[in-house]
């Protein structure tokens, strides 16, 4: 992740920044420059990127203007055909029910997460169609809750229908309750996890996607090879095999996570969401200069990159007794799965 100037006062800004806290201009992510920027009012109620090589007339989007949980601006040209959400919020199908306290704080934690994961898309140059007739399938979110918090806990909402977390048919669904830190904590220690955080699902749950939009009917055979086959078992019986049995003893050394170990679908989404922290990782420490590059098309360089920076950064975390920052081990086999993740990306990236 960059950080940017502001244009007013060269005071350093953060991805999710509205304001400059120095200057106090006002800011917004422009499409035009595809970086965040210092964004002038206009007489008629529109904006401007400041930016000289710019200058493209804006207008924010709703969920940042009304709902106070994006920051993103829209060009004039595209509200004037009748656009009123950003390039990320335009995905959304559905929303948590905002009459419920704490369900905006909620939504502003997801919707900053899911900006995360578009910013790390378009580096990689991977597509994400909200247009049918661009993308089979295109691509949708649903914030959704089955529970709501009170007095301290969560209960059973009025809707009553269980929300599970998951990707179908390109609807990512994602339950209101994990963008709550101390359920999502507790839901961490229940189930014995490394990480459980809001980008984690992000990238886990885009994982699937991938494999339906640029895997599925097209190269399921060498998929098969790398990840095993997604036809046998079945998913429900892997399912069942791997809460009553659990990962084998030496998961470690073939799977990024235990839950990579239930199925070759999870498998494919555990790698590619750890291959996206990889990506992520080395991007923030391109732009802040602590290694040379981000990311490139040279897997073996980014591993190497990557290794060394795993130990430095697990280390300081240690120091402050935190969490690894990356718990996981690239072993041979891991490798062998990132690579396959690294061609599908670079392919799918050739084709934009």
């Amino acid at each position: 992740m960059r950080h940017y100037p502001c244009q007013r006062c060269d005071n350093r800004l953060f991805f999710d920044n509205t304001l400059c806290l120095v200057c106090h201009s006002e800011l917004g992510w422009c499409p035009g420059c595809h970086a965040l920027v210092t964004v002038d009012l206009q007489p008629d109620g529109r904006y401007r990127c400041v930016d000289d090589t710019c200058a493209t007339l804006l207008v924010k989007c709703h969920n940042y203007s009304v709902e106070g949980v994006c920051n993103r601006m829209i060009t004039s040209e595209e509200a004037n055909r009748g656009m009123t959400l950003c390039d990320c919020c335009r995905h959304n199908q559905a929303i948590p029910d905002l009459s419920v306290p704490g369900h905006r704080e909620r939504w502003a934690k997801l919707e900053s997460a899911k900006r995360r994961l578009f910013y790390t898309l378009d580096l990689l140059g991977l597509p994400h169609e909200v247009d049918d007739r661009r993308a089979n399938p295109p691509l949708a979110f649903a914030f959704l809750a089955d529970e709501v918090a009170a007095e301290g806990d969560w209960h059973s909402s009025d809707e009553g229908m269980p929300v599970f977390t998951g990707h179908a048919g390109g609807l990512i669904t994602i339950n209101v309750k994990e963008a709550d830190d101390v359920e999502r904590e507790r839901l961490r220690n229940d189930f014995n996890e490394a990480h459980r955080t809001l980008i984690g699902h992000f990238r886990h749950e885009i994982g699937h996607y991938y494999w339906e939009l640029l895997i599925k009917n097209r190269d399921e055979p060498a998929c098969i090879e790398v990840f095993g086959d997604h036809n046998n078992p079945s998913y429900s019986e892997a399912l069942d095999r791997h809460y009553q049995q659990g990962p084998p003893n030496d998961w470690r050394g073939r799977f990024v996570s235990a839950y990579a170990t239930m199925h070759p679908w999870e498998d494919f989404a555990e790698t590619f969401g750890f291959y996206l922290d990889m990506v992520a990782i080395l991007d923030t420490a391109g732009h802040f200069g602590i290694t040379p590059t981000g990311f490139d098309e040279d897997l073996e360089a980014m591993l190497t990159t990557f290794r060394r920076l795993s130990l430095g950064f697990n280390e300081m975390n240690r120091e402050m007794g935190l969490l690894d920052l990356v718990p996981e081990v690239i072993t041979p086999t891991i490798a062998c799965k990132l690579c396959y993740i690294h061609d599908m990306v670079l392919a799918a990236r050739r084709q934009q």
